[in-house]
């Protein structure tokens, strides 16, 4: 049996350090439950040291992920205070370990969510919406993992941006996206590949949260899943998200001058 704590700890300082460790299931396989376990014990050491929880965020939301991971389920992870990067500012790059970006929309619920939403509740339960990035950066070598690794690993979110919020969900079924890297298109997809409608992520998030005896009270926000594939993240770039009729978000990466990610890390 995984000592759960030994493992949240591990998992935990290689994010403070942005140092890369062995897989966990290269040692000791463990089952997803035990998977939940070892990520709440590590996002509480964060909270113990003053960050604060503000949201959740859904991964394997695209039906080719799903089957690419051999999984039938989405997985979901927290997002705390300490990960929020601000639109359109600078995004060091020290703090992570091989980033990536992801473009997606991000809700905010209105009301306190206490029990599995239907698709007609989900939108009275929210006040906004907006164009959101997330960054995912696998504290696992390589970026590789199995399914347990991934979950222990809070699904790998490392940070998101946030637009403009808006109020208007019905132009969401199919909008366009677009993830633009120094002007060009780097990845171009649509919200209906999110659950076929992004909204449908809502109460997804109602149903995780239910089944581990949640409250995701109002004010919380739903990173609903990436629209795109992950784009690799270099220093130096001007990254931007395009939603078709809900928003643009950007940030710009930065690191220290004549250095690669590794080098800074090895002198961290």
């Amino acid at each position: 049996m995984i000592d759960i704590e030994a493992a949240a700890r591990l998992l935990d300082d290689a994010a403070l350090h942005a140092r890369a460790i062995n897989q966990l299931t290269a040692t000791e396989d463990f089952p997803v439950p035990d998977a939940y376990r070892i990520q709440r014990a590590s996002i509480e050491r964060r909270v113990q040291r003053g960050e604060r929880r503000v949201g959740i965020k859904l991964g394997f939301t695209s039906r080719a992920k799903m089957v690419q991971m051999g999984v039938d389920s989405l997985i979901w992870g927290w997002l705390t205070d300490t990960m929020l990067e601000d639109d359109g500012g600078r995004v060091d790059l020290r703090r992570f370990i091989h980033p990536r970006v992801e473009p997606e929309v991000c809700f905010l619920t209105r009301r306190a969510i206490e029990r599995p939403l239907t698709a007609l509740e989900a939108k009275d339960y929210l006040g906004a919406v907006a164009p959101a990035m997330e960054i995912i950066d696998s504290r696992y070598q390589d970026f590789r993992f199995a399914l347990a690794d991934v979950v222990a690993d809070n699904c790998s979110s490392a940070g998101l941006v946030v637009g403009n919020w808006a109020r208007d969900f019905d132009g969401l079924r199919n909008a366009g996206v677009i993830l633009r890297v120094d002007g060009r298109d780097v990845q171009i997809g649509s919200t209906g590949a999110i659950l076929g409608h992004p909204l449908r992520a809502v109460v997804e998030a109602s149903r995780l949260a239910s089944a581990s005896e949640t409250v995701l009270p109002a004010g919380t926000l739903i990173m609903a899943g990436a629209a795109t594939a992950a784009h690799p993240l270099l220093p130096g770039s001007h990254v931007q998200a395009v939603v078709n009729g809900v928003g643009e978000v950007e940030f710009t990466t930065c690191l220290t001058v004549g250095q690669t990610v590794a080098q800074n890390l090895e002198e961290a």
